[in-house]
């Protein structure tokens, strides 16, 4: 009997179950199991689902392991400071994965050219993926499926289940330095071919893409690093070039959209970036267009953010916005306390909070809850496949 208990327990426990009149129902409709977990969550782990929190350390210190147990983050992004051997940048990914209930997004900036994080690895050789622009030059659909098959397979070594690519940005001005020859070329159609062709190449291999940085960073010179960049064109300037390659991902089921810390001042009739804009987002991204998926911001702690605003006017402008994730808040601990705030005195409504939390939920459990703790083996890095594959973009070529 008490062996019948335990495995009845178990079984509730990975099924997703409710009690009703002392009977239990199993979940395994996906819609029930959200809503029911969005019922039994306390407002402080909706508001950590919608972070994509950062650490420059290599391991998972007191500090971050307060951060990961007390926020609950939805997710964590790698950078270099973070890779440094095989063993140990596998460990803290581990680990950080090990502190969450709800399957964590691991996510990476992993482009290709002066954008790949994996090449900070030690002591294993990783692809070095070449310049988009290198692989938007040979107009080949195929080939940069393959492209992002390379990245994918050699991110999954490691238990990363997102990367920050593709870049949809058109490179149409030569003064850019920010984008430059991250992009797939200077015109629509090789930037939405490619574009849409390397993140098919992700997501057919376990990786979700994010298409950025939406309405398009091409045109700008001004980097958002370290000032606000305006982008003085048109409403139907913008739908004839930079739009162009989102819309189309839109419309092939972009799951996910970062919205780039850009003044579009013909659309939202003021210089407020983008990124905070509910002009820009909710009227705009999701109204006019009908985008209804998952939309992250640039890195919260950039200077076009916060050469101007407080940390407190840009998490709540931005969940105000329509933002679903909030990627990299200077501070998690500060943000989940001032988005609390605001729902609690009802700036916000915990409504709002569940609508974003609902779609993270049921993109984690879609994509990513059953291979979460798969991981390729080393050998997939920089394997003569991917050699080969990488091999036929040719380099050679310059932007004029």
């Amino acid at each position: 009997m008490k062996k019948y208990i335990i495995f009845l327990s178990v079984f509730i426990l990975l099924c997703g179950c409710d009690k009703k009149n002392n009977q239990y129902i199993v979940k395994d409709n996906l819609n029930e199991r959200i809503n029911y977990m969005l019922e039994n969550m306390t407002l402080d782990e909706k508001i950590g689902q919608m972070m994509i929190v950062f650490y420059t350390a290599p391991e998972v210190d007191d500090t971050l392991r307060e951060v990961l147990y007390t926020v609950k983050p939805g997710g964590f992004i790698l950078f270099k400071e973070n890779i440094t051997t095989y063993y140990n940048t596998l460990k803290l990914i581990k680990e950080i994965k090990n502190t969450a209930d709800i399957p964590m997004f691991i996510s990476i900036d992993q482009e290709g050219g002066n954008v790949q994080r994996l090449l900070s690895l030690q002591d294993k050789t990783v692809s070095n993926i070449p310049y988009m622009y290198d692989v938007g030059i040979t107009n080949d659909e195929k080939l940069a499926k393959d492209v992002g098959k390379v990245i994918a397979e050699e991110l999954r070594v490691f238990g990363i289940n997102m990367d920050f690519a593709p870049s949809l940005d058109i490179f149409s001005n030569p003064q850019n330095t920010v984008i430059g020859k991250r992009s797939f070329g200077n015109n629509s159609e090789i930037v939405t071919k490619m574009g849409l062709a390397l993140a098919t190449g992700l997501s057919e291999n376990g990786i979700i893409p994010v298409y950025k940085h939406f309405p398009g960073h091409g045109n700008t010179s001004t980097d958002s690093h370290d000032e606000l960049p305006i982008v003085n064109k048109t409403k139907e300037e913008l739908y004839n070039l930079e739009l162009i390659p989102f819309m189309k991902a839109i419309e092939n089921g972009a799951q996910i959209i970062m919205i780039g810390h850009l003044a579009i001042p013909n659309i939202t009739g003021n210089n407020l970036p983008a990124s905070i804009s509910k002009s820009f987002i909710t009227d705009f991204l999701r109204n006019e267009l009908k985008y209804n998926d998952l939309i992250v911001t640039d890195a919260l702690n950039m200077k076009a953010l916060t050469n101007y605003y407080t940390q407190e006017e840009i998490y709540i402008k931005a969940v105000e916005a329509g933002v679903d994730i909030l990627l990299m808040p200077s501070s998690s601990k500060e943000c989940l306390e001032i988005i609390k705030k605001a729902v609690l005195t009802g700036r916000i409504t915990e409504e709002r909070i569940d609508a974003s939390v609902k779609k993270i939920l049921k993109l984690k459990y879609e994509n990513i809850e059953k291979s979460y703790n798969d991981y390729l083996p080393s050998k997939y890095l920089n394997s003569k496949e991917h050699q080969d594959i990488l091999k036929k973009v040719k380099v050679e070529e310059v932007i004029k």
